[in-house]
């Protein structure tokens, strides 16, 4: 059986080329995660996610645990099979989406209570159901359990919450299911207080995760505060273990990963890809666009000249201007499509670059333009 391991293949400057072996295939790092919500990545058939270069998906446990629920996820065979998608996946521990609904819930010791968002239903997550439901979808990756702190918080209140996350990540390893070719990962929190950061690295360090992530407000679906983002990924960064995969949780704007992999950090996720094309809004070497805009009316240019995806090499601006017009759902497709493919083609050139150990000029090169 498959031992989930990381192997460095090779390093330029703290950016790091490499491979994540788990039980469901081969992750090559450093890598963007397509979020596939309630087990669809939005618009795109599984076959032509992986066709565009996704080693792995990400999967949403609050949402799955609402519907269409564990138990009968893992009766079809668990989400692989479910969704059609034989390569691996990592489920999120449901902590962000307490965050994000705080409204509906209330957080104790033991978990959090809080009310669906689908239909107003009673629920109730700790990290022991947390856990267990992300072993019953089958995902490769765990996420441990943790409590997401807010933008504005004190420094009592921070320290309150990641010691909490501290006693939940003890629980999750407990009720983790060890399995060949699975892991877990501990989620460092803390905001943006560095020693609360270090406490946090070093408690979950101790516990032995399979890897460790970067979680906190920081790294919203939002544009992140540049300084602010390089600080606390680079101080963290440095504290966890260099034979382990490290992953910024949310951290989704291109601007952002490239940063990112610079100090060392080898996974990524974010719903910008799709929700932004959903919106009408396009990543290209170029910078953004918004293909809503009559500029494009008439423009028989493809959405990014440097891009090969199909929807770039087959279909004019025009042409998706009007589908986006019109309300087509072949338009959402298709500059889903062109998104995804964006970002997963970012991600090939990083390793290219670092195997060839001009990461440094490629990425100032991309920054240039890139958001």
């Amino acid at each position: 059986m498959t031992e989930f391991k990381y192997e460095l293949i090779a390093q330029d400057g703290n950016a790091r080329r490499g491979r994540i072996h788990t039980a469901h295939g081969v992750i090559n790092t450093p890598v963007f995660m397509p979020v596939g919500t309630v087990g669809s990545v939005k618009a795109l058939k599984p076959q032509d996610v992986r066709a565009m270069g996704a080693d792995i998906i990400l999967g949403n446990t609050y949402h799955l645990f609402l519907r269409p629920g564990p138990d009968l996820v893992e009766k079809m065979g668990g989400l692989h099979e479910f969704m059609n998608w034989e390569h691996p996946i990592l489920t999120d521990s449901a902590g962000f989406q307490i965050y994000s609904l705080a409204h509906r819930n209330k957080v104790t010791e033991e978990g959090c209570t809080f009310h669906s968002h689908i239909d107003g239903s009673k629920q109730f997550i700790s990290a022991e159901i947390s856990t267990q439901t992300q072993h019953k979808l089958d995902a490769t990756i765990t996420m441990a359990f943790d409590e997401c702190t807010k933008k504005e918080i004190t420094y009592l209140n921070a320290k309150k919450s990641w010691e909490l996350t501290e006693r939940w990540a003890k629980r999750s390893r407990a009720a983790f299911v060890k399995r060949p070719g699975y892991g877990q990962f501990g989620i460092v929190q803390g905001a943006n207080y560095n020693d609360l950061r270090e406490e946090s690295a070093k408690s979950l360090v101790d516990m032995d995760f399979e890897g460790y992530a970067i979680g906190g407000y920081l790294f919203e679906e939002q544009k992140c505060d540049g300084k602010m983002f390089d600080d606390v990924v680079s101080f963290t960064t440095e504290l966890l273990p260099t034979n382990k995969p490290r992953y910024v949780m949310g951290a989704g704007y291109p601007s952002d990963i490239i940063r990112a992999v610079g100090m060392g950090v080898d996974m990524f996720d974010c719903v910008l890809p799709t929700r932004n094309a959903r919106n009408g809004q396009m990543f290209t070497s170029e910078g953004t666009l918004n293909i809503r805009n009559a500029r494009h009316k008439e423009s028989d240019l493809p959405l990014d000249p440097k891009c090969s995806c199909d929807t770039c090499q087959n279909y004019s601006r025009a042409y998706l201007h009007h589908l986006f017009k019109t309300g087509e759902i072949l338009g959402l497709i298709l500059l889903s499509q062109h998104n995804i493919a964006f970002y997963l083609n970012m991600m090939k050139q990083l390793r290219t670059a670092i195997e060839q150990g001009n990461y440094a000029s490629v990425a100032k090169e991309m920054l240039e333009t890139y958001r």
